[in-house]
């Protein structure tokens, strides 16, 4: 008898089995598939992987001349760049594995189904536990008239993995995925549209950040029509075909080959919910409370398969909390300080509420800007392009929201996210003392044009 059952061995999922094993409970983790789950395999750790990569090569293609650095004739060896990607996550999927068995937790591949609460059929096994965690992440979500195929027609799981760089690749979708991918080949040699559905990219985060980052990228050689929807595809000769429609009027688009990131579904098939009763609303997510249990008592769901951003430090934080109210603490995730990252290059991060969003709220905002551009270590690292932009309420100067579009955003987020999970004010992050030269400067300076009258 286990006190936890986790089901899925994704970031939500191993972090969860950890903790609660940390916590003195009995733990054991069934997944039928790699540890680490599409976070580490087939999503966040491969993907930057690749955008380290490519970026490198972008750079030194471009010419390091001005850095008087002089270079021969840079050449793409792809095989060793995916060779390099699949090391760094077997590296980590084997940390993951040794972290089970520090703490004891029992690993049982396969493929798990609940058989009602308090047992899970795996195999020829039937485990029984007094908690069952559903942690079993998502899947790319399909497109109507644009089957996934695997070769032509791809999710980002296959787009990892290219043998070549395509000629012309088409991505419909300009959310964090689609544009993470679609700068990795882009940058390796691609002709890469982006195809989005509503006006803007990065659909909820900051609209003028948004915009600015999509003229940064279509200064790398992006390019992109909003307001389009792809209707279908059919496959000629090795080639796609996509009929568009933006404004009422049909085109067509050829590429070498489709990525469809139109963003993810919970992944739930085969565990036998409605068998035993787990309540799911119209869009498939599992139904849960304030402790993250369903309505069966003893099964609890994380991560992508409950409502909220499909972010694996979302997944994480609640793993850690659901194995901290089973232990008997008590704890909440606060889910207005969830970061979201889009990794491109320049990055764009973002904290709480853009400016629209807080305006549409009823808030009386503040809103300060500062320039990478005006920076002295942005220059001296030659990305001196974006801007930092911290919102703050008016009538209390609390920080409402921060978004950075700038060289390592996805790193300086981290302040504001601090700074708003102890409810600081805009004063707070100003008075704080930055080290010089630094990138951070650039949120200082940001947080004293928001106090400005």
């Amino acid at each position: 008898m286990f006190d936890l059952i986790v089901i899925g061995a994704g970031p939500g999922g191993y972090v969860a089995a950890v903790h609660a094993a940390r916590l003195g409970l009995k733990v054991a983790c069934v997944d039928k598939t790699a540890l680490g789950g599409t976070c580490l395999n087939v999503g966040c750790i491969p993907s930057k992987a690749l955008l380290e990569s490519s970026e490198l090569y972008y750079q030194n293609k471009k010419g390091l001349a001005h850095h008087g650095i002089a270079l021969g004739e840079v050449g793409l060896d792809l095989s060793a760049m995916m060779q390099r990607k699949g090391k760094i996550v077997q590296t980590l999927s084997q940390g993951i594995s040794g972290l089970f068995r520090q703490h004891q937790v029992e690993f049982i591949y396969g493929a798990a189904r609940l058989k009602g609460p308090g047992a899970v059929q795996v195999g020829e096994q039937l485990l029984e536990a007094r908690n069952i965690l559903l942690a079993t992440g998502s899947v790319p979500a399909e497109l109507p008239g644009l089957p996934f195929d695997g070769k032509h027609i791809v999710s980002s799981t296959e787009a990892l993995s290219f043998d070549r760089v395509p000629g012309r690749l088409l991505v419909i979708g300009g959310g964090a995925i689609g544009l993470e991918l679609g700068s990795v080949w882009s940058r390796l040699g691609s002709q890469v549209l982006v195809v989005e559905y509503l006006d803007q990219l990065l659909p909820g985060m900051d609209r003028e950040l948004a915009g600015q980052l999509q003229r940064l990228l279509q200064r790398q050689g992006l390019g992109f029509q909003l307001q389009t929807s792809a209707k279908g595809a059919k496959v000629e000769k090795g080639r796609v075909e996509v009929q568009l429609e933006s404004a009422g009027k049909e085109s067509a688009a050829t590429a070498d080959a489709v990525l469809v990131a139109v963003g993810r579904k919970p992944c739930a098939d085969g565990l036998g919910l409605e068998e035993v009763g787990v309540a799911r609303d119209s869009r498939g997510r599992v139904q849960v409370d304030d402790k993250f249990q369903t309505n069966i008592p003893g099964i609890c769901a994380i991560g992508d398969l409950i409502p909220g951003p499909m972010l694996a430090h979302k997944a994480e934080e609640e793993g850690r909390a659901l194995a901290e109210i089973l232990a008997g603490h008590p704890v909440r995730v606060n889910y207005q300080t969830i970061p979201g990252v889009a990794y491109t290059h320049p990055e764009l991060a973002s904290v709480g509420l853009s400016e629209e969003a807080a305006r549409a709220q009823g808030h009386q905002v503040r809103v300060g800007k500062h320039l990478f551009r005006a920076n002295g270590r942005a220059h001296c690292m030659d990305q001196i392009d974006g801007l930092v932009k911290i919102v703050a309420d008016a009538k209390t100067d609390r920080l409402l929201g921060a978004h950075v579009l700038g060289p390592q955003a996805s790193h300086l987020i981290g302040e504001a996210v601090v700074a708003m999970e102890f409810a600081g004010s805009a004063e707070d992050l100003a008075r704080t003392i930055h080290a010089h030269p630094s990138l951070s400067e650039v949120l200082k300076e940001a947080a004293w044009a928001a106090m400005a009258p």
